[in-house]
């Protein structure tokens, strides 16, 4: 019986085919989604809401599933996109991610940054950090304390070297079989 190989063209069309089904699941900015900025650790209490977004994205290919950053930055774009459709310049998100699937809020807020909502413990905007950084006092200098006090023990090695083991059988008793069964 003779195996039929696929032509040498069906790997090289099959690799190309998968390569642009995966180029296809990104998902682009838009020029008025730019506009739009994503509040996650954010309040949005100072914010007017103009609607909701439903956003999704494909986060399996076949058996294998997307990258979970990958479909969060996705999810983030489209709602973004989303978002200036509505007229909202800040989107923030309305629960996790579910199969792909998240609901945005679309708010319009005034200018300038939003305040941190309570009890997050995200770290401070570079230029905000400065200001919010507790001021530390100069102490002096530290001192090291060594582990042992005692020196270091050294053994020497004898010049002869110890008497070879012994095996525990002896070598010639035939209690093991050998591979040829003889």
């Amino acid at each position: 019986m003779r195996i039929q190989h696929p032509p040498r063209l069906v790997v090289p069309v099959i690799a190309v085919l998968l390569l642009a089904g995966c180029s296809s699941m990104e998902v682009h900015l838009s020029p008025s989604g730019r506009q739009v900025r994503a509040a996650y650790v954010d309040s949005v209490a100072s914010c007017q809401q103009v609607g909701t977004a439903t956003v999704s994205v494909t986060d399996h290919v076949g058996p294998f599933a997307r990258g979970n950053l990958s479909v969060r930055d996705n999810l983030e774009v489209l709602a973004r996109n989303a978002g200036a459709g509505l007229g909202a310049n800040t989107v923030k998100p309305l629960g996790p991610p579910v199969d792909g699937q998240q609901q945005w809020g679309a708010y319009r807020c005034p200018p300038g940054p939003l305040p941190r909502a309570v009890g997050t413990t995200a770290a401070a905007t570079p230029a905000s950090a400065a200001s919010a950084a507790p001021q530390l006092q100069p102490v002096e200098p530290a001192q090291t304390v060594p582990l042992r006090t005692e020196p270091l023990q050294v053994q020497p090695v004898s010049p002869n070297p110890a008497p070879a083991a012994t095996a525990p059988w002896p070598a010639g008793s035939g209690s093991v079989p050998s591979p040829g069964g003889g």
